[in-house]
């Protein structure tokens, strides 16, 4: 079985309050807020899909969708 490989960051922009939790807690700085205080992913390449994100965001507004890849 292979790892996690990441398909997409799904940011529902109108729930993110811009509290910058997940930011705080992506051990790799993938997330950052933009000019209006709305999370977005910067450097999606850098994404290990630990989910942290999604399990401290407040407001249910990030989903990592992932697949499997090859090792």
């Amino acid at each position: 079985m292979g790892k996690l490989k990441l398909k997409e960051h799904v940011i529902t922009r109108e729930w993110c309050k811009g509290c910058g939790i997940c930011v705080h807690f992506c051990p790799k700085q993938v997330l950052e807020l933009d000019d209006q205080d709305k999370v977005f992913a910067a450097r999606r390449e850098d994404c290990i899909c630990c989910e942290l994100c999604e399990l401290r965001c407040p407001d249910l507004a990030i989903e990592i969708e992932t697949e499997q890849g090859s090792e």
